[in-house]
């Protein structure tokens, strides 16, 4: 008993320190990721909106990321649904609960982006109007959750909205490059007659935003590890609560 309580504990300490590490690292690269953005980062043309322009860096990444949340919940609810573990659960709603800040963080910064290039802070293209709908469709998987009180019927009803909502993300990503729409492909084709397609990012801005885009990686997988612990720890005492009524 002493033995294993030892390889518990020990465990727990390898979890802290991995955790701790990624916590460390994730400020350290957004603090490097803000520097190269607001002092190394070329200014854009005036077009596209000068300094504000700057805002890039971090839309994009927060859309993938968001994107790629959506992607984990619907891979952790068909993992679920195949096996009927409650620790895929856990991690479908840990991803979704991140995944919509970062969404939210993709609508903020592009109405902020195009206040002053669009001369207003929205407009119902399609694809902006499709990202609004992702983020409602996050908060309603999340809704959804909170409206069943049965831990495996949440978990099945969860998984299955999960996966119809990450449809969205692919229907996201090719809207741009088949219909008309003011918001711009940043790579591949596009049919908007400005674009011609290829990479629609200048060679020098390209290492910046992969840097960006590894920072929030990094950021997420720190959240993702916290949130789960401490929905493991609430598990865990909900368990012992019912143990003790049921006494």
């Amino acid at each position: 008993m002493v033995q294993q309580k030892s390889i518990e504990l020990s465990v727990s300490s390898s979890r802290q320190g991995s955790a701790r590490a990624l916590g460390v690292a994730s400020v350290v690269m957004l603090a490097i990721s803000l520097v190269l953005v607001f002092a190394v980062a070329p200014r854009a043309q005036v077009e596209a909106g000068g300094d504000v322009q700057r805002i890039f860096y971090f839309h994009l990444a927060s859309a993938l990321i968001g994107f790629g949340a959506w992607i984990v919940t619907a891979v952790a609810g068909i993992q679920y649904l195949r096996r009927r573990d409650l620790k895929h659960d856990r991690l479908a709603l840990a991803s979704a609960e991140i995944g919509v800040v970062f969404i939210a963080m993709v609508l903020l910064s592009g109405m902020l982006w195009a206040r002053p290039v669009w001369n207003t802070f929205w407009t119902w293209d399609f694809k902006l109007t499709l990202s609004a709908l992702q983020f409602l469709m996050y908060v309603a998987y999340l809704m959804l959750r909170a409206g069943i009180e049965d831990p495996n019927r949440r978990a099945r009803f969860a998984a299955v909205y999960g996966v119809v909502g990450a449809l969205t993300v692919p229907l996201n990503f090719l809207v741009s490059r088949v219909l008309q729409s003011v918001h711009p492909a940043v790579y591949g084709p596009s049919v908007n007659a400005t674009q011609q397609g290829g990479f629609g990012v200048a060679t020098e801005m390209t290492l910046i935003l992969v840097f960006c885009l590894a920072t929030f990686t990094v950021l997420y997988f720190y959240l993702l590890r916290e949130r789960l612990a401490l929905q493991e720890r609430a598990d865990a005492l909900n368990a012992r609560r019912a143990e003790l009524l049921s006494q």
